[in-house]
């Protein structure tokens, strides 16, 4: 974990992450429909946002069955292994607010959460899996579906 990313809070950690996905998908409205292939996968405007929005639910729930001593459901996502019509339509202003009204509220849940927890909770976190800090830098990382399609105005 870089010295940056260790000073921050796991709130803190999520809304920039979500800040810098919206950031992004101000310039998407001018996309031409043509999906950007990176690695073995291809993304576009609705795709980045769905799999940020979809990442943090996942997580989300795994966060809260694990603090209630459920184990968590397993999620029967695609991922981005597939890429769906929906993700190839054009990216108006207006799915522009409907990401930010989502990510945006995505990002509060997330932080209203992580800010009640302890230090211990967020280190030593019930059930199995990542710590809730590492699950919140872990989440951090989902820069890289919006970093995909990148800026383009």
């Amino acid at each position: 974990m870089s010295a940056d990313i260790a000073s921050e809070t796991p709130a803190e950690v999520i809304t920039a992450m979500v800040d810098h996905v919206l950031d992004l998908a101000a310039t998407w409205t001018v996309w031409d429909g043509t999906p950007a292939r990176i690695d073995d996968r291809v993304y576009t405007p609705h795709k980045a946002i769905r799999r940020t929005a979809d990442h943090l639910v996942d997580h989300l729930a795994e966060l809260e069955a694990r603090l209630v001593g459920q184990a968590p459901q397993a999620d029967h996502w695609h991922a981005s292994a597939i890429t769906t019509a929906a993700d190839l339509a054009p990216f108006t202003s207006e799915d522009l607010d409907e990401a930010r009204s989502r990510l945006v509220r995505l990002a509060r849940i997330w932080a209203d959460r992580l800010d009640v927890l302890t230090d211990e909770q967020l280190d030593d976190s019930p059930g199995a899996g990542w710590s809730f800090r590492e699950l919140a830098h872990h989440l951090g990382g989902s820069r890289y579906y919006a970093d995909a399609v990148g800026r383009l105005a």
